[in-house]
């Protein structure tokens, strides 16, 4: 079984990217799985439902989604390799685009929404920058002009990634990342043993714990302050 990780910031288009993938490997009778990370509400595995492939979800609640992946990611492989999957779809939550879910000798999609600012792609940590492919939507509501600018920033912070343009409501160009993405001859028996591509964001402090109080002694952990200069 092959296994694929996706992830990217809120409202990019992941599912739908992910939906139209699936369809594509559905015609040429692959047999695929998802399993959707969120924090606190998805409804998004009904969507895969209809597709009538395998799908659980899994919701971190008051914890980082990053944590609750890697704390899951093992079982959830297991699952897959129990459903006779031949590949394994990951959607990760990605919501403070310090996300860094993606496992070495798996494959590292991240999904990008055109419309979300030219400066984006800089905003975006290892979400981003770690990624094998990234996939940009929403590239037919602006200009070719800002289609190519887009991709250039994407390139500036990550220039070894492969950068597709994909629509998610018609599907054109998931065919094409369905070839990318999928090589029956890597199969993934194990993570054992494996190492993240890099590390999760850090949090490990008194609010962590559920610490409500506001003030430095109520303050215990990994604190980080901010730089206001001098006092007058």
């Amino acid at each position: 079984m092959d296994m694929i990780t996706f992830s990217g910031p809120p409202s990019s288009g992941k599912t739908s990217i992910i939906m139209k993938t699936i369809e594509s490997f559905i015609r040429r009778e692959i047999k695929v799985g998802v399993v959707k990370f969120d924090c606190l509400f998805t409804d998004d595995d009904l969507f895969y439902q209809k597709l009538n492939i395998p799908v659980r979800k899994g919701l971190s609640g008051s914890l980082c989604p990053d944590h609750y992946f890697v704390s899951n990611i093992e079982e959830v492989l297991d699952w897959g390799k129990e459903q006779n999957l031949d590949i394994l779809i990951t959607e990760s939550a990605g919501l403070c685009n310090r996300c860094s879910p993606y496992i070495n000798d798996v494959k590292a999609v991240c999904v990008i929404d055109n419309l979300s600012g030219i400066n984006t792609p800089k905003k975006i940590g290892p979400m981003l920058k770690s990624a094998d492919i990234v996939v940009v939507t929403k590239g037919d509501i602006v200009s070719q002009a800002e289609r190519e600018v887009f991709t250039m920033k994407i390139e500036s912070v990550n220039p070894k990634a492969t950068i597709l343009h994909v629509n998610g409501l018609n599907g054109q160009g998931a065919y094409e990342l369905s070839t990318i993405v999928y090589d029956d001859k890597h199969h993934i028996d194990s993570l054992e043993g494996k190492k993240l591509r890099y590390p999760m964001p850090a949090a490990v402090c008194s609010y962590c714990l559920g610490e409500t109080r506001i003030g430095k002694k109520h303050q215990m952990g990994n604190i980080r302050k901010i730089d206001l200069g001098e006092k007058l």
